[in-house]
């Protein structure tokens, strides 16, 4: 016979309960989070896109100054496909795209484009045909103006670091935006990083002088002054990032060329390039501008931006963050008139701030570039800080060498 024994019932207590039941829903909301945040959250993609132009040759590898019929096709293509796109249902969905090269191919060219998006991963599989479709009936559209070749579109997704090596080695791209009203060297604020990825600090015996631009992979533009009495290339090295002690990447200085008429007395032809004894390797961070044409024209009033480490004002502290300041182009007879720098300013000389003072380059700033942005936003190196009468006094503005002036003697010593 068996004996069934009695157990007797214990309940839990009430706090174990309520502990029990705490645990179980964190971690429920846990889980509820992280599927929202994957399946719902944007992400960022980015796309790698192309199509075929017939019978029109174009070579833009944008390693260098583009030509002006290849810009133009650049910049409408941009424009086209940005206009699409805001005005499509994926208006919410697109960040932007850009024309990174115009290639010959037998039959004609080859456009390379580069596409970014943010979407939740849950529409990941749906936006890309999609995407295609929009980009195939904008050829459809442009057949005749572009000679686009009809559904020869091609889009595959890329990775974060792909999409920036697309443009690693093309001049004059920034990667973060710099659009920031007011800045200014004297009393300025921290240029973002990445922002003017091809400014250089010139270091004499481990201490910053000066500025300069990187050109290519080993030679950079700077200012003859910064090497009249310290001509050693053995003495200077050249630091690459946005704070001026912790550079992304550092290199020795090969070669210091300066103009051979430059003249400390009147500072004409203050212009020097330096020569690396290794090649840059471009990155996010560290990329090269682009040299203007020699026919390139500024106007008055057209907007530049220069950068460096400079005093915050006249004999002030030096920042650790690079500066930047936004100015704008004035006409050399304004800057000759007789209240400013009274006939000094030649032809190969620019003009950039502002009469009123306001923004303007310091002491140790000699060097460094004037940038101006063209229609696409790719930066062109137009000046190189070379003198003014104390920082951003009235009727005092800043005068920088006019690289176009300089773009034969540039390319008799480099081959740019």
């Amino acid at each position: 016979m068996y004996r069934y024994g009695t157990f007797a019932r214990r309940s839990w207590p009430l706090w174990m309960t309520i502990l029990t039941f705490l645990g179980v829903m964190a971690i429920l909301g846990v889980t509820i989070g992280l599927l929202v945040h994957f399946l719902a959250v944007g992400k960022i993609y980015h796309y790698q896109g192309g199509f075929h132009i017939s019978g029109v040759t174009y070579n833009d590898s944008c390693e260098n100054e583009a030509s002006q019929a290849s810009s133009d096709l650049s910049k409408d293509i941009e424009t086209k496909i940005s206009d699409a796109f805001q005005n499509s249902s994926m208006y919410r969905e697109y960040i932007n795209s850009q024309v990174i090269k115009l290639l010959p191919n037998p039959s004609g060219s080859s456009v390379q484009l580069q596409l970014t998006f943010k979407f939740p991963p849950s529409k990941r599989d749906s936006m890309k045909p999609e995407i295609k479709a929009i980009l195939n009936q904008i050829l459809e559209d442009n057949m005749s103006s572009w000679n686009a070749v009809s559904a020869s579109i091609k889009l595959i997704e890329i990775s974060k670091a792909n999409a920036e090596m697309l443009t690693n080695n093309c001049c004059g791209r920034q990667v973060a935006n710099s659009a920031v009203a007011g800045n200014r060297i004297v009393n300025g604020k921290n240029s973002p990083a990445g922002a003017w990825p091809w400014q250089a600090s010139m270091q004499w015996k481990g201490v910053p002088v000066c500025g300069a631009s990187l050109i290519s992979g080993r030679w950079l533009l700077s200012a003859a002054h910064c090497f009249a009495t310290k001509h050693n290339s053995e003495d200077w090295t050249v630091n690459f990032g946005t704070i001026v002690n912790k550079p992304y990447m550092t290199r020795k200085v090969q070669n210091i060329i300066c103009h051979e008429n430059y003249s400390m007395a009147g500072i004409l032809d203050d212009i020097a390039l330096v020569q690396l004894t290794e090649e840059v390797s471009f990155t996010k961070y560290v990329r090269k501008i682009c040299l203007p044409e020699a026919k390139m024209k500024l106007s008055e009033n057209d907007s530049a931006v220069v950068t460096g480490w400079g005093t915050l004002s006249m004999n002030g502290r030096v920042p650790k963050i690079l500066q930047q300041a936004f100015v704008k182009i004035i006409d050399n007879k304004v800057c000759n008139a007789p209240y400013a720098y009274s006939g000094r300013v030649t032809d190969n000389m620019l003009c950039a701030g502002f009469m009123s003072g306001e923004a303007d380059a310091c002491q140790k700033d000699s060097g460094g570039p004037l940038a101006y942005a063209d229609s696409r936003n790719i930066w062109k190196l137009v000046g190189i800080v070379s003198w003014g009468d104390g920082c951003a006094k009235k009727n005092k503005p800043g005068v920088y060498t006019r690289v176009t002036a300089y773009r034969d003697w540039i390319t008799s010593k480099t081959g740019l």
